[in-house]
């Protein structure tokens, strides 16, 4: 039975098909099962493995080499601040020590009600927004603590939630554009591709 849900596992299934090596996949359905539990579970890493035709270990050891996968539950927010330089001289060690105590929560960690997950992150790309900050991979600029203090109240309150989806969702809208090929026809290509290279191997092995 599947972990993923119908219209996940429908999503997956076609992105395997885009590539000519079904591992090739792993790093996009990695976000896609954190879309739907909020971190890579357990149940998901055995999934893609089995998508991907490599194994849980191969599949847990690609997620543990990004920041952006979380292989253990966070929260419905994951709260970034970044320290490096630029921001650490406009503020970024005074921001996030602010942070640990507005969400309740050391670094590294989950606040109490679930809501919050806080990281010291590297550079954000953000630096003439310095210290900066990104909620779920969006920047909010909050260059203050007031600041600071108005977001995290407006996402308990749920008023940001058009604008900072439930950690794990990169994108709401789905491309409508890019490679639009049925399956068979992918199969069709990859395989006269194939034959093709298989030709000319023959071909130069041929040759005096």
């Amino acid at each position: 039975m599947s972990h993923l849900r119908p219209d996940i596992r429908h999503r997956a299934e076609e992105l395997v098909s885009l590539y000519p090596r079904a591992r090739s996949a792993m790093l996009p359905l990695l976000h896609l099962a954190q879309e739907q539990d909020g971190y890579l579970s357990e149940p998901a890493i055995v999934e893609i493995a089995e998508l991907t035709g490599t194994s849980a270990a191969d599949v847990r050891g690609t997620a543990a080499f990004y920041d952006m996968i979380h292989l253990e539950p966070v929260g419905r927010y994951v709260v970034g601040v970044c320290t490096n330089i630029a921001c650490l001289l406009n503020g970024a060690q005074e921001m996030l020590d602010h942070a640990v105590r507005s969400l309740g929560c050391a670094i590294g960690s989950t606040s109490a009600d679930g809501l919050f997950t806080l990281e010291e992150t590297e550079c954000l790309a953000d630096c003439d927004r310095a210290p900066c900050v990104q909620i779920n991979h969006r920047y909010v600029r909050t260059t203050t603590t007031q600041a600071f203090d108005q977001v995290i109240d407006q996402l308990r309150e749920g008023q940001l939630d058009h604008e900072v989806p439930s950690h794990g969702t990169l994108v709401r809208v789905r491309r409508q554009g890019g490679l639009r090929v049925s399956r068979e026809e992918l199969a069709a290509q990859r395989s006269n591709a194939a034959a093709a290279r298989a030709q000319r191997d023959a071909a130069k092995v041929e040759k005096p």
